[in-house]
């Protein structure tokens, strides 16, 4: 038996051993300036050869050697950060649709942590948002399947489905003393990038909930229909981020090059392979794709100059605060909400032929003036502390394995920002007790309504009217 063990362990890491040469000899052909090649890792090698061989020999059922070199390429790169993966032809497929703003499912925006999935926020105008799933809520049960366990790919096949079809959740949430369960009725998932509306003359609101292929496209068209619509001198801008987890980084770029002057500095990254050092500018050749006429051509003026505000909260992240930094950073707008998410981290799609790839960190976001986004987030020029569930809210410095920051302490909040309708800090424990009592049946906001706390702010900051004062506590001292 050890014989066999021993031959399999060798074969194996002469077949490692090929084909990390290949990939060497590989890239020292498009690289010239590599001084060395790494020497192979005999001794790990030998040890992941004696583990495979083991496992051929001595399981308790037989595995397909496919099987285990796949879980092993899995395990290399979850083992990573919470962003890098492995994607089978199906999620290589799912990853390419959900880049155009449609497909079969919940709409929800999930991660793995410890084990179990975790919200990091529903999609608006999706059956999850509808019935109520919140940011934080923990998936522990889909339909009679534990979670815990299973991959994040494989939840995510089990959400995603067939439109009419249904699905039990069941879900763990903070304050309830009972599991959650929602039955789910599948819809196919159409996306809205761009919602924009006129809040009354002179005042336009445009709201980007997630960055697609035709992002800058819509933007483009939305703010020729608010400026052709306003009569007079439009005199205010709000751009709506929160709970935008992103996407396509041409699609960021184009929202900023709307709003900033031709060339200037949208975002660098930083990485090891000079594929990853790149600085992205507001001009058509870092947001359009191939010979695309350009859409922000012949924008009214004015979208450059007039006064705006951008909110944010913790569900912004990737292109959202790629967005926010750069407009905040060339002084263009200023930045109202709550701390920002802080996934500043590049993932480049690897194609691995037969209709797989590999999804891998490659870099880090920085914005105009040099700050860190990745673990850290956008820090709001005008801070929102009565945004009750921002205590709640998953952000990247939660994850497990996440990628530090690179340059900067990691932190959640910077001096001097100002705040707006702050609360004592001792009442912040009751205040989020009490609130965890009616938790369960709340309805979500819907931004953009005359609910919506924060754009009565934002508004009000644009006519110089003082935020109303924070209401005093219901709670006595003792």
């Amino acid at each position: 038996m050890s014989n066999v063990i021993r031959k399999t362990g060798l074969i194996l890491i002469g077949v490692i051993a090929g084909i990390m040469l290949s990939l060497n000899f590989s890239a020292i052909a498009k690289k010239e300036n590599i001084e060395a090649i790494h020497p192979l890792p005999i001794e790990e090698l030998r040890t992941f050869a004696q583990v495979f061989g083991r496992i051929k020999s001595d399981y308790v059922e037989s595995v397909e050697d496919k099987k285990l070199i796949t879980e092993a390429i899995n395990g290399m790169l979850v083992g990573l950060d919470p962003h890098s993966s492995y994607l089978d032809k199906d999620e290589y497929k799912e990853l390419q649709i959900g880049t155009q703003g449609e497909f079969g499912g919940l709409g929800i925006q999930v991660t793995m942590e410890d084990g179990v999935v975790k919200v990091i926020s529903p999609i608006e105008d999706t059956p999850a948002f509808r019935a109520g799933i919140k940011t934080g809520d923990l998936i522990v049960k889909l339909d009679d399947t534990i979670v815990k366990g299973m991959s994040l790919n494989d939840a995510i096949k089990l959400m995603r489905g067939k439109p009419k079809t249904s699905i039990k959740i069941t879900i763990v949430r903070e304050g309830e003393t009972e599991p959650l369960i929602f039955n789910l009725v599948r819809d196919i998932i159409k996306i809205q990038s761009v919602k924009s509306k006129m809040l009354e003359p002179g005042y336009a609101y445009i709201r980007i909930t997630q960055f697609q292929e035709q992002t800058g496209e819509n933007l483009a068209q939305a703010i020729r229909t608010l400026f052709g619509e306003n009569k007079g001198e439009m005199k205010g801008l709000i751009l709506d981020l929160r709970n935008d987890p992103g996407g396509l980084l041409n699609g960021a770029v184009a929202v900023s090059a709307a709003f900033l002057p031709e060339n200037a500095l949208v975002v660098y990254t930083e990485g090891r392979s000079p594929d990853a050092k790149m600085k992205l500018h507001a001009n058509p050749e870092f947001y359009l794709r191939g010979p695309d006429k350009d859409y922000l051509k012949g924008l009214p003026s004015a979208a450059k100059t007039v006064p705006m505000i951008t909110l944010v909260n913790g569900g912004s992240a990737s292109a959202s605060e790629i967005v926010a930094g750069a407009l905040q950073d060339h002084k263009r707008s200023i930045v109202m909400g709550s701390q920002t998410f802080g996934k500043g981290s590049v993932q480049t799609i690897l194609p691995l032929g037969n209709n797989t790839a590999i999804k891998l960190t490659t870099a880090r976001y920085y914005t105009p003036n040099g700050q860190s986004i990745q673990a850290q987030g956008i820090t709001p020029d005008i801070l929102d502390e009565t945004d009750d569930n921002d205590d709640q809210r998953l952000r990247e410095s939660d994850l497990n394995r996440h990628l530090s920051n690179g340059k900067k302490t990691e932190k959640t909040m910077t001096s001097g920002t100002e705040k707006t309708g702050s609360k004592p800090a001792g009442d912040k424990k009751d205040k989020k007790d009490k609130k965890n009592k009616d938790t369960k049946n709340s309805a979500p906001l819907e931004f953009g309504s005359e609910e919506d706390q924060l754009l009565k702010q934002a508004m009000n900051y644009f006519k110089g009217i003082p935020s109303s004062p924070p209401e005093p506590s219901d709670e006595s001292d003792s």
